[in-house]
């Protein structure tokens, strides 16, 4: 389960750029998971709470976007969900194919507190 590793990670980098920009706590942060990372969001919801107790991220809320796996078909330009239509182009059967979108496992937000007034 490298998911473990991956939440991990997120939290050092959270923290990194927390102490750089004087932030001292995170109510929110928003990840963005593609269905192609080979990460599984129902494992990283899992790992979170305990990835990030006593860091800055403790009881930080947890949101997570899938990101649909898309391809553009080589052969005839249709674009399908790679996940959907198990790698194959839905319109000429086709395998070959440039992946468009869902690789990547990135931080997309972090929500910081409104200031106190």
């Amino acid at each position: 389960m490298h998911e473990i590793g991956v939440v991990k990670q997120v939290v050092r980098t959270v923290e990194d750029f927390a102490k750089e920009n004087g932030v001292d706590r995170i109510e929110e942060i928003v990840l963005d998971i593609g269905e192609l990372s080979l990460v599984i969001p129902k494992y990283v919801e899992e790992i979170y709470p305990i990835a990030t107790k006593g860091t800055i991220l403790d009881g930080a809320k947890l949101i997570m976007n899938v990101v649909p796996g898309l391809a553009e078909c080589d052969e005839c330009d249709e674009i399908f969900n790679v996940i959907e239509h198990e790698g194959y182009c839905p319109n000429c059967g086709s395998f070959e194919k440039t992946v468009l979108s869902g690789r990547d496992f990135s931080i997309r937000e972090l929500h910081l507190p409104e200031p106190q007034e």
